[in-house]
């Protein structure tokens, strides 16, 4: 018997103030605080340390969660890894939208990169309060670009597996203006 996943029920992150963070959301990306789950003890381990678990809704059935751990260390990042790989990335539904994103992004204070030109979508990045990098996309492909790219992928992991470079199966999608 095969595991059948429905979707995604949420993903969880940390933040440094539960209320900073849903008041952001919900002015910058319209979402909808959803619930609260509050306890003193953690209920998978049943340890004491008392949090607050916020839940957002991000549209289309999925859930974008938060955690604030008062009594645990100060929040911190990998800092082994870039800052711009480790993001939530969110879709909007199309340029207009997403130009509009960023005029409310930009007049909210936020620093804000793009749109960048994906070849496949086109997308806008800042940082929320607690630092993490989002990114709003707008699609703009073609059933035959992700065709394309559906049939190479595969080549292109056995390819980066063995040499560790870039493929150049799919080089078109930023080589695009």
């Amino acid at each position: 018997m095969a595991v059948e996943l429905q979707r995604i029920h949420h993903v969880a992150y940390r933040c440094i103030d539960a209320k900073e963070t849903v008041e952001f959301y919900q002015r910058v990306l319209n979402m909808d605080f959803v619930l609260a789950i509050a306890e003193d003890k953690v209920p998978s381990t049943k340890e004491p340390d008392p949090y607050m678990h916020l839940f957002m809704d991000a549209g289309g059935g999925n859930i974008l969660a938060f955690f604030e751990l008062p009594n645990s260390p100060a929040m911190g990042r990998d800092e082994n890894t870039p800052q711009w790989v480790q993001h939530i990335a969110f879709e909007v539904k199309d340029m207009a939208a997403l130009l509009e994103a960023k005029e409310l992004a930009e007049a909210e204070g936020l620093d804000v990169i793009g749109p960048t030109n994906h070849g496949i979508f086109k997308s806008i990045y800042f940082f929320d309060p607690n630092g993490h990098r989002l990114e709003l996309a707008a699609n703009t492909r073609t059933a035959e670009q992700m065709k394309e790219l559906h049939d190479v992928a595969p080549l292109m992991l056995e390819e980066w597996s063995r040499t560790k470079k870039a493929p150049r199966h799919a080089a078109w999608l930023h080589e695009i203006d």
